[in-house]
């Protein structure tokens, strides 16, 4: 099969991903063979491939092939998998397998698993035009879901569904949304439908006008304005979430949310100057659970998601990444292999 590879962590600019040709994936008892027909393209695959996350182990193997949110047809089924068929439309999201036995697998948070297998990260993932994968943490694709439109569901979608049921949206609420790229465009979306208003926050005006699209009830350019300000007019937020990978926007994410509201922050990023006497309550958040993967699925389905995609070939995949690197891409960027 072909596939994009990384050898060595370097910067976009320098192509570090390479198309060769690799042996097929071959599968074991539980597992099943992928032909992938979609790859979303995540800001954390950038962040690996360039060598930003060495420090926490990824990538944890090289050569490895990136990207975590894939939808594809079964191409082959280990002889223990009972639920599946030959043909079906499948998603793998990054949270490629889990132990089943660490505490928060016991209590419903195995996204924090301590033993979890991370696709494209830890394995090989969906840059490539076959991948195998965990037959019990696939997901079967609603008919009425087109495959490039369905794969970033497998991660901004799981990533912001999760991210906004942390910021305790509701009606009535005010939350804020610092970062309108892939995962912020859906965050806006789900807490929408929460009741929420949702104050969409961006410098790119593209992200802007999809925060529109999509159903902000007002969008923030600090380019243009002082982001506090424009908040005090609206009473300040009652939950901010973060996606916009700066510690600037985490400061002022905090500074305009309420006192005792939550800031829910989605990326890696520094706390400064924090006022204990506010008492916010501050959340990391990680992808999700397989309950919540499949309640993601069940919204798309019904039509209450918008998923704003580019399409681009397998072999772009540098290309691409480039273009997330300077916020050229609009939505979610999508390789077809």
């Amino acid at each position: 099969m072909k596939a994009m590879l990384l050898y060595k962590p370097a910067p976009i600019e320098t192509r570090p991903l390479h198309y060769k040709e690799v042996p097929t994936p071959t599968i074991s008892e539980g597992e099943i063979l992928i032909k992938v027909k979609a790859c979303g393209v995540c800001r954390s695959n950038l962040h690996m491939i360039e060598g930003d996350w060495i420090d926490m182990g990824v990538p944890a193997k090289l050569p490895i092939i990136p990207g975590h949110e894939v939808v594809g047809t079964i191409e082959e089924i280990g002889k223990n998998v009972k639920n599946l068929q030959i043909g079906e439309r499948v998603g793998v999201q990054p949270l490629y397998n889990t132990c089943g036995e660490c505490e928060y697998c016991l209590t419903g948070r195995e996204n924090l698993c301590v033993n979890a297998k991370i696709t494209g990260e830890t394995v090989d993932g969906g840059y490539a035009e076959y991948m195998k994968a965990v037959a019990h943490h696939v997901y079967k694709i609603p008919d009425n879901l087109r495959d490039a439109e369905a794969a970033p569901l497998f991660c901004p979608g799981i990533t912001a569904f999760r991210a906004v049921k942390l910021s305790e949206a509701s009606p009535g609420k005010i939350i804020g949304v610092f970062g309108v790229g892939g995962v912020g465009h859906m965050a806006i979306q789900f807490a929408k439908l929460s009741g929420a208003k949702v104050i969409a926050v961006s410098r790119n005006k593209d992200h802007l006008k999809i925060a529109e699209e999509v159903g902000a009830f007002q969008v923030i350019s600090p380019l243009e304005e002082d982001v506090i300000s424009a908040f005090k007019g609206f009473g300040f937020a009652d939950a901010s979430i973060v996606f916009a990978p700066s510690d600037e926007v985490i400061e002022q994410a905090i500074k305009v949310t309420k006192k005792g509201g939550v800031v829910v922050i989605g990326v890696r990023g520094n706390i400064r100057n924090f006022k204990f006497y506010t008492e916010h309550v501050i959340k990391g958040s990680v992808i999700g659970s397989r309950a919540e993967m499949q309640n993601v699925l069940k919204i798309a389905s019904h039509g209450d998601l918008v998923v704003k995609v580019e399409l681009h070939n397998l072999q772009e995949a540098n290309e691409v990444l480039h273009k997330l690197k300077i916020n050229e891409v609009k939505g979610r960027a999508v390789l077809i292999p």
